[in-house]
């Protein structure tokens, strides 16, 4: 099978036999994984007890809006050989840190495995370093929090077949990641929330249940971006540039509040940056509403790549732009990583959702932050970035519901603009 390490495709059915019935079997709509990325090879240490079990693929991520912070983990278990989901588990831990997380994220996979057949071999992924270099043995265990995470996790590997430990990049890792941030939104809303499905022996399959929708009032983000910008109009990377609007910009930011005008608002929040501020204060005119600022809707950093077109950033950097395409973890050069947006955007998010239960509040802001909160509440993986546009003074809308998936309820909406 093309993406599976040698002798994953190997063992018959002779290797299920005494197994319960129902037991490992693909959660009822979860699709199966794409083929793994070819670039991805296992790390070299293994712990169990060398069985002949079926091989399981164990997905594991954790982190914290803070690290420490509201921290959470999300877990799955995978059939190697076909990609089903077979378990699925997450769950908010209150506070701690991103480590910790991720530690316990690991546990709970390879508890997961173990229920489903004890003589399993595993292979576990993660995206964090740390933990794939320490269980491999490679990395010494330093801080005090970290050694009984670890040794649990080393106890339950050695109950298991052998365990392999394979890191891989984050937008490979994204199942686990969406898992993870739906037990750390629950963690920074100060709740106790696990999640846990698996299937068990002999239950029939009962009709999917109908959709209901969540019966909380949500907190509503209207999504502006500010307006046009002379770096906007040549296409250049203004990140941290402290760029004016232009005079069509101002115009764009004028009919933008003429929209929002009795649209509810509830409050105005700003980047930091000069286009945003003046882009808000023309709504805050129209509403009466003050402004306040949150750094963390600020647009990434984009270091060396700033004021340069796209096509000026490849040549002067080629590789280095290849690498910030191909992983959200790599940042420009001097600049700041997608990862590291995303990070401080749900942190920025999570103190309106605290500040503003059940209100309605513009968010204006940039280009990315404001495709990080669209991804986010669509649980889409980072690349889907490559996939928005979002034009200069564009209005965009998500219900956040305490007790319910998010709502994407308007994108990019420019009726208010001048044709």
């Amino acid at each position: 099978m093309p993406g599976l390490p040698p002798g994953a495709q190997h063992g018959g059915p002779e290797q299920h036999q005494g197994r319960r019935r129902g037991r490992g079997r693909p959660l009822r709509g979860v699709p199966a994984h794409p083929d793994p990325d070819a670039r991805v090879g296992p790390v070299s240490a293994v712990a169990g007890r060398g069985g002949a079990g079926r091989k399981l693929i164990v997905e594991a991520d954790g982190g914290s809006r803070g690290n420490p912070g509201p921290a959470g983990y999300g877990a799955l278990v995978r059939d190697a050989l076909t990609g089903e989901v077979l378990a699925e588990v997450a769950e908010a831990i209150g506070e701690a840190t991103n480590n910790v997380a991720e530690y316990r994220g690991l546990i709970a996979g390879l508890t997961a495995a173990s229920a489903i057949d004890a003589a399993a071999r595993v292979e576990a992924r993660m995206d964090s370093k740390l933990v794939v270099e320490q269980m491999s043995g490679r990395w010494k265990i330093k801080h005090p929090d970290m050694v009984p995470l670890a040794l649990r996790a080393r106890e339950l590997a050695e109950d298991l077949g052998p365990v392999s430990y394979t890191w891989i990049p984050r937008n490979r890792n994204a199942h686990a990641d969406r898992l993870a941030n739906e037990a750390m939104d629950a963690a920074a809303r100060g709740e106790h929330w696990v999640r846990k499905i698996e299937e068990t022996p002999g239950e029939p399959e009962p009709p999917p249940a109908p959709a209901r929708p969540p019966s909380s009032t949500p907190v509503t983000t209207v999504l502006l971006r500010h307006g046009e910008t002379p770096l906007s109009v040549e296409k250049r990377f203004a990140g941290t540039s402290d760029v004016p609007l232009t005079a069509d910009g101002l115009a764009q930011a004028r009919a933008a509040a003429l929209a929002l005008k009795d649209r509810g608002l509830d409050a105005i929040v700003t980047s930091p940056l000069a286009r945003c501020r003046a882009t808000a204060a023309e709504v805050a005119a129209v509403t009466g509403l003050d402004v306040r600022v949150e750094d963390g809707f600020r647009e990434a950093d984009f270091g060396e790549w700033e004021g340069l077109t796209f096509a000026e950033a490849g040549k002067g950097w080629p590789a280095e732009l290849k690498a910030w395409l191909a992983d959200p973890e790599v940042a420009p050069p001097g600049g700041e990583s997608f990862a590291q947006v995303s990070r401080r955007v749900r942190t920025a998010l999570d103190k309106v959702k605290v500040r503003h239960r059940e209100q309605t509040v513009l968010v204006v802001s940039h280009v990315t932050p404001i495709k990080m909160l669209v991804k986010d509440a669509l649980g889409a993986p980072m690349p889907s970035l490559y996939r928005m546009h979002l034009d200069v003074a564009a209005l965009s809308s998500i219900d956040w519901y305490a007790d319910g998936p998010a709502t994407l309820r308007s994108f990019n909406d420019v009726h208010h603009l001048p044709a």
